[in-house]
């Protein structure tokens, strides 16, 4: 029937046709079960699964410490330039993790050994447990059977490597610092002291803080000479409007070193029993006095599986 010719009766016969409403507004009630069955669905929980994201090694290897670097000549009159690696007190198995227990096969190794004070008192309770002395260091050698390891048995090195074999070295790279900055950012106070001394924009000083990616990401510079006016800053991170961002991994300045690094397939030079030394052929990451940690050399196929 047309609107004009609508009376109290039919109207409110329409009314209770339609569904009641209230005057709250429907966002500020509370759904039910009807109206949002997606936000009442029930999941199984899932049951909980270990997961291992270390990798597996190719065979049980030990701990050394850095010492520094010579040049090793073979008995043909080559000369070598090798890294002495030295041993301090430890390397002792203090605790086997099995697949029925932890979820994965690995052993546990200790090395450096340190006063009691040095260490807490969970630490502590652990090595007694074992039955070992107190050491700095623990990590972990995940293998494929670890059968042939037990609590408090001590690793020798010249039982596990000879001379010739191929090893992994893991360390920790030689910090660096903060690399490549630029002054309009982060140092207010070389701005200020370029505006009230304008003979610092000129010399090679003031170019020296406006390092980019040159020795951390290996940057190329611009031209000294012909009127140019970017020697060793960073240049362009990129466009304007499209995208209008910086792309994620961008290589800017950023803090050098101080990384985990591995060394794959050095060779071992030799191995001084009475000097308790190994000398490997090449560079390994650290300075002097740093951890080292020598694995096997992993060769897919040989001694890890293809998968």
């Amino acid at each position: 029937m047309p609107i004009a010719t609508l009376s109290l009766h039919s109207l409110g016969y329409c009314c209770q046709k339609s569904p009641p409403f209230s005057l709250k507004s429907s966002f500020l009630s509370k759904p039910t079960k009807t109206q949002f069955s997606f936000a009442f669905k029930t999941t199984e929980k899932k049951p909980f699964s270990h997961i291992v994201s270390m990798s597996m090694e190719a065979g049980i290897g030990v701990m050394g410490t850095k010492l520094g670097m010579m040049s090793f000549f073979e008995t043909d009159g080559t000369v070598v330039p090798v890294t002495v690696v030295g041993f301090r007190e430890g390397n002792i198995v203090t605790q086997v993790k099995t697949s029925a227990t932890d979820g994965y096969d690995a052993v546990q190794v200790g090395y450096r050994r340190v006063r009691d004070k040095k260490l807490t008192k969970p630490e502590l309770g652990h090595l007694g447990k074992a039955g070992v002395i107190p050491m700095r260091h623990l990590q972990e050698f995940r293998l494929q059977s670890v059968g042939e390891f037990e609590t408090g048995q001590k690793l020798a090195v010249e039982e596990i490597f000879k001379e010739g074999d191929l090893v992994d070295v893991s360390g920790t790279t030689i910090g660096k610092g903060f690399q490549g900055f630029s002054f309009l950012c982060h140092n207010v106070g070389l701005v200020v002291l370029a505006i009230q001394i304008p003979q610092l924009v000129e010399c090679n000083i003031w170019h020296n803080f406006c390092t980019g990616g040159i020795k951390r990401h290996n940057f190329k510079r611009g031209q000294m000479s012909h009127g140019s006016k970017s020697h060793r800053a960073l240049g362009s991170i990129g466009a304007g409007t499209t995208p209008g961002r910086v792309y994620k991994g961008k290589k800017m300045p950023g803090r050098m070193g101080g990384s985990k690094r591995k060394i794959r397939k050095l060779k071992i030079v030799k191995i001084d029993n009475e000097l308790r030394v190994v000398m490997i052929k090449g560079a390994v990451p650290g300075k002097p006095g740093n951890l080292l940690r020598i694995t096997p050399a992993k060769i897919v196929g040989k001694n890890i599986p293809k998968s």
